[in-house]
């Protein structure tokens, strides 16, 4: 999507505290931490939110989960982490560009 701010930062177009990036997903400081790690994981690939995931999706959602629990470690989160995926207006969602939110050290 042309005017996502997420889009921009998987494309490079937009700078970001980058942990982790391939050719499926990107991982990037939160800019408004609300804990003292605090990181997205965002696909490349546009979805506008986890309710508009379907089978065709699995791939990246999994790849997405399983990276986070090592990109965690690797911020000194071995005491353990938070992950959340805000879906939709009432679920808190602000960008709508599918990211998981992984916290911790509270």
């Amino acid at each position: 999507m042309s005017n996502c701010i997420f889009c921009k930062i998987a494309a490079g177009e937009i700078p970001a505290n980058k942990l982790y990036e391939d050719d499926d997903m990107v991982a990037f400081h939160d800019i408004h931490p609300k804990a003292p790690v605090h990181f997205l994981l965002i696909p490349k690939q546009h979805v506008d939110s986890l309710a508009h995931c379907d089978a065709s999706h699995q791939q990246m959602l999994g790849k997405l989960l399983l990276k986070a629990p090592q990109l965690a470690a690797e911020q000194g989160l071995s005491d353990g982490f938070k992950t959340a995926i805000n879906t939709g207006v009432g679920g808190g969602q602000e960008v709508f560009h599918l990211h998981l939110h992984v916290l911790g050290n509270k």
